[in-house]
């Protein structure tokens, strides 16, 4: 249909170009029309009409099922949910000059429950949830800022810290909402010093809870939907080196300042000091190791009693990869992580915060099931010990497909934020949270048509009560104008 489209929006071009001039005419001379310009330079002449201005837009598909991640067990009535998600997203970038661009972007994502939703405005519901529209980019950038290799971002912003969809503690300001934004409002200084090989960033952070404060939202009809439990403040100093061949070492201080808002919120002022290492040591070979140690106080409830604690918390990750640079772009992978659980024995809070992390960086489903031990947070990941191989493959062009598995554990036996629940969620006694298995056939069709089948399955061990398997299969169709 698009092709037919393009194809029409040409004749009258075509038509022209293929009529001779009056001159032409006279003359008795011929001229061969020039060959009509493809649909793609006709869509780059579309979204960039002029050299200052450019637009785009994309709208994602996904139908999402999952079993028993939420409830942790099937006595619940509403422990299947079966949604689907339509994200759509408009987007402007106006340069003016050189160094300074301004960008914006707008987005909504309706849903339409088939099973009637567990949680959150619609619960009990099925139908059409239409939620709310709203702008989830508006932000400024001096690039090369008084001539020196210094650029500022001011505003709604995406930021990501660490390696590629590997984020650890910076990408998601906005779990509330799931995947359908992650920005944070923000301002943002890089100083790249090119004699030292090293680059700093300087970041401030003032994220609110409600949705429509900051920038105003669209449609907006429901104060129980929010972008996190709590307003959120903080600072970010990150330092990137590569004087060394073949190795980036990073160093990094974030403070975090939570202000409860909602029930489940925070008070908390969270201090983070981390360092992270990525290297290549030999052909096929990559390597990356992070880690970060936390203090400062969090005033939350655990074990149903609002308190205040000291926190004493650590956490870390860990990823080899042997690359076969093969035709089919093998490459496998061992991958670990350590987030520390709290203590309840101690009177210290131990339990590692992922700050901005709060989102499905190794896994779609067990995010959901945090809920339960985390005070109705979700993503909240913490009090986990997790290990095990990854594999990945492009047989086609075009197409990925990967699988991975993990075996997971639990520091803790108790979840100290668990959320009181009839019958037990968590046995209180075992360490081994169960078994992990995920399975991914992702394919790019074209330029502007993407998709992809997912599915995650937990056997659940001895950390729960119920010990029974927790299941996620989504697909998703994206087009991108």
């Amino acid at each position: 249909m698009i092709r037919k489209l393009s194809a029409l929006a040409l004749l009258p071009v075509a038509l022209l170009a293929a009529t001779p001039s009056q001159a032409q005419l006279k003359s008795g001379a011929t001229v061969a029309a020039p060959p009509p310009d493809s649909l793609e330079a006709l869509l780059t002449r579309i979204k960039q009409p002029a050299p200052w201005f450019s637009w785009g837009a994309d709208l994602r598909v996904r139908n999402e099922y999952f079993d028993r991640a939420l409830s942790l067990t099937d006595v619940n009535p509403l422990h299947e949910q079966d949604v689907i998600r339509i994200r759509g997203r408009l987007w402007a970038t106006l340069s003016a000059g050189t160094n300074l661009t301004l960008t914006t972007r707008l987005a909504a994502e309706p849903r339409e429950w088939i099973e009637p939703a567990y949680s959150g405005t619609y619960l009990g519901k099925t139908g059409m949830e239409w939620r709310y529209g709203m702008i989830d980019s508006l932000n400024v950038k001096w690039s090369e800022a008084f001539g020196q290799p210094l650029s500022f971002t001011v505003g709604r912003q995406e930021l990501q810290l660490g390696d590629y969809y590997d984020w650890w503690l910076v990408m998601d300001g906005t779990p509330g909402d799931g995947s359908w934004t992650t920005f944070l409002d923000s301002a943002r200084a890089t100083f790249d010093v090119a004699p030292l090989h090293t680059r700093f960033d300087l970041i401030y952070i003032n994220q609110h809870a409600h949705v429509d404060e900051g920038l105003p939202a669209i449609n907006m009809h429901q104060e129980s939907y929010y972008n996190m439990e709590q307003n959120e403040q903080g600072a970010i100093l990150y330092a990137s080196n590569k004087t060394l061949k073949n190795l980036q070492a990073d160093g990094y201080f974030i403070y975090k300042h939570d202000e409860k808002v909602f029930a489940t919120g925070d008070n908390a002022d969270i201090f983070t000091l981390g360092g992270k290492l990525t290297g290549s040591p030999a052909d096929h070979w990559q390597y990356s190791v992070e880690g970060a140690y936390q203090t400062g106080t969090k005033q939350d409830r655990i074990l149903g009693v609002w308190a205040e604690r000291d926190i004493d918390a650590f956490g870390g990750k860990a990823k080899l990869s042997y690359l076969f640079k093969d035709a089919w772009k093998n490459q496998v992978s061992l991958c670990a992580e350590f987030l520390s659980g709290d203590d309840p024995q101690s009177g210290k809070d131990e339990m590692f915060d992922v700050l901005w992390g709060r989102w499905p960086r190794w896994s779609e489903l067990y995010i959901y099931s945090y809920i339960n031990e985390t005070s109705r947070k979700v993503a909240q990941m913490n009090n986990l010990a997790r290990i095990g191989p990854f594999w990945s493959s492009s047989p086609v062009t075009g197409m990925t497909v990967s699988l991975a598995y993990n075996a997971l554990f639990a520091p803790q036996t108790m979840p100290t934020r668990q959320v009181a629940a009839l019958p037990p969620l968590f046995s209180n006694t075992g360490h081994f949270r169960g078994h992990y298995l995920q399975a991914v056939l992702k394919q790019q069709f074209s330029k502007h048509f993407s998709g992809h089948l997912w599915g995650e399955w937990i056997w659940e061990g001895d950390y729960y009560a119920s010990q029974q398997t927790m299941s996620f299969l989504r697909g998703e169709v994206t087009f991108t104008f």
